[in-house]
C-alpha cells in the first residue's frame, strides 16, 4: 500500500484536511534497515489521521511518547473482534475473530490479567538467564555445523533459526527425538514463500503435536515449561495454545533480530568492529539492534471509550496503529535516530511493546542475541555478505520484518 504525502491533506485542531493517510509500508528504496521513508517523514505528526483497509477512520502514530502512553493505558484494548487492520490480510475478511484459547496478546483484562500472572513467574530475568549455558550450547553447536559445511551458508536456515528454536524446544520440553519434525513444521509456518495449504498443513500438524505433548506432560512432567503448567488450572487447550504462542512470539521475532542484525552489524563496520573489540557490549548492542531494527511492527489498539492523548481526542471504537519502528526512531526520544550506534543506551525503546502487554520472553530473546552475535562474530572473524547487498532478500510481506536468507561466507583458516 503506497504513500502519498501530498494526499494526506494538513492538520488543523484534531481534524484533518484532505484525506487521511494511510500506513505507508514501501521499504523498497533507501537503506533496508529504515522503516519506509514515508513513515519517518511523519516524525512531526506523531498522532494524525489514517484510513484503514476497510474504510474505517482511525489513528496512526508515530511518537514514541504518544506510543508509550497508549500501550500503557487500559482504555485502549488488544482484543482482536475490535481492531480494523491497516492491510489486507489474506484469508481474513471482516470483522476479526476472537483470540482463540490461550493466545494472550488478543485479551484483555481480567482474561488477560489470569494468564498473564500464571506466565510472569516462570519467565524473570533470573529463570532466563539460567538457561545461558544451554544457549551457549546450542549457539555453539550451530556453529560447529555451519563451519564443517562452510565455508559458505545461509544465515537463515544454519544459524539465525534454530537457535531460537532449539530454545523453544527446551522451554516447551520437545523430546529430542520430537526435535527435527517440530524444527520443520515451524519453518514451514514461518516460511513467507510456502503456499496456503502447505502453512494450514504445518498449523495443524503442530497443534496436534502440541496436544500430544500437554498429555505426555500431565502423565510424566519433567523440567521445563508446559509440565510446571500443568500444576494450574489450566484446561489442555489452554495450554496448548499458550505453547503455539510462545512458539509464534518467540521465534519468529528473535530468529528475524538475529538475521537482521546479522546483516545490519556487516553493513555497518565500525560498529561491529567495536563489538569485536569489546565483547561487554553485546548487551548494549542487542538493545541498540532492537531499538534500531524494530522487527515486530505494528501494534494495534480499539479504544473503549474517549481519550485524550497529547491534545488529540481518540473516540471510543477508533483502531489505533502504533509505528514501533516510528516511535523508535523518534528524534525527540534518540538523538541521531538514523544511526546505528552501540555507543547509545537505547533505553526506553518500545520493540518488546510496553504496558501489560509488553513481551514475556523479551529477557529470553535477550540472552539469546547477547550470546549468539558475539560467538557468531568470535567465530568467523572474515564473515562477510555472499552477495551485495541490494540482493539480500528483504522479509517485507509481514508484520516480523526480517531477511529470507542471509548468503554469508568467512575464510578458511
Amino acid at each position: 500500500m503506497s504513500y502519498d504525502p501530498t494526499a494526506a491533506g494538513t492538520t488543523t485542531g484534531d481534524t484533518t484536511v484532505g484525506e487521511p493517510a494511510t500506513l505507508p509500508t514501501d521499504r523498497r528504496t533507501g537503506c533496508p534497515f529504515d522503516p519506509p521513508a514515508a513513515l519517518t517523514a511523519l516524525s512531526d505528526k506523531p498522532l494524525r489521521r489514517m484510513r484503514y483497509a476497510d474504510g474505517h477512520l482511525g489513528r496512526l502514530v508515530t511518537g514514541h511518547a504518544a506510543a508509550r502512553a497508549i500501550l500503557a493505558d487500559p482504555r485502549f484494548s488488544s482484543r482482536y473482534e475490535l481492531l480494523h487492520l491497516p492491510e489486507p490480510i489474506a484469508g481474513v475478511s471482516g470483522e476479526m475473530p476472537p483470540a482463540p484459547v490461550g493466545d494472550i496478546i488478543g485479551l484483555d483484562a481480567p482474561e488477560h490479567t489470569r494468564y498473564r500472572r500464571l506466565l510472569t513467574g516462570r519467565f524473570t530475568v533470573r529463570r532466563m538467564r539460567q538457561l545461558t549455558e544451554r544457549v551457549e550450547q546450542f549457539t555453539t553447536e550451530c556453529l560447529d555445523a555451519m563451519e564443517q559445511a562452510g565455508p559458505t551458508a545461509d544465515l537463515v536456515a544454519a544459524f539465525a533459526q534454530p537457535v531460537p528454536a532449539l530454545m523453544i524446544c527446551e522451554l516447551l520440553g520437545v523430546p529430542y527425538a520430537d526435535r527435527e519434525r517440530f524444527q520443520s513444521q515451524v519453518a514451514t509456518l514461518f516460511d513467507q514463500t510456502a503456499d496456503a495449504e502447505a502453512k494450514g498443513e504445518a498449523y495443524t500438524a503442530l497443534f496436534q503435536f502440541l496436544g500430544a505433548l500437554v498429555h505426555a506432560k500431565r502423565a510424566e512432567p519433567t523440567d521445563d515449561l508446559l509440565s510446571d503448567l500443568t500444576t494450574s488450572d489450566l484446561t489442555d487447550e489452554e495450554l496448548a495454545g499458550i505453547g503455539g504462542l510462545l512458539l509464534a512470539a518467540g521465534l519468529d521475532t528473535t530468529a528475524n533480530m538475529l538475521g537482521l542484525g546479522t546483516f545490519a552489524l556487516l553493513s555497518n563496520p565500525d560498529q561491529l568492529d567495536a563489538l569485536r573489540a569489546d565483547p561487554d557490549l553485546a548487551g548494549q548492542t542487542v538493545e541498540e539492534l532492537l531499538r534500531y531494527l524494530s522487527v515486530a511492527d505494528p501494534l494495534l489498539r480499539s479504544a473503549l471509550e474517549d481519550v485524550e492523548v497529547e491534545g488529540r481526542l481518540i473516540r471510543a471504537g477508533e483502531t489505533v496503529t502504533v509505528s514501533v519502528q516510528a516511535a523508535n526512531r523518534d528524534p525527540h526520544r534518540f538523538p541521531g535516530p538514523d544511526r546505528l550506534d552501540i555507543h547509545c543506551k537505547a533505553t526506553g525503546h518500545l520493540a518488546f511493546g510496553h504496558g501489560a502487554h509488553q513481551c514475556l520472553g523479551q529477557q529470553l530473546a535477550r540472552v539469546e542475541m547477547t550470546v549468539a552475535f558475539p560467538a557468531l562474530f568470535a567465530r568467523f572473524p572474515t564473515l562477510r555478505l555472499a552477495v551485495p547487498p541490494q540482493e539480500v532478500e528483504l522479509r517485507d510481506r509481514s508484520n516480523i520484518y526480517g531477511v529470507v536468507s542471509l548468503p554469508v561466507t568467512w575464510d578458511k583458516e
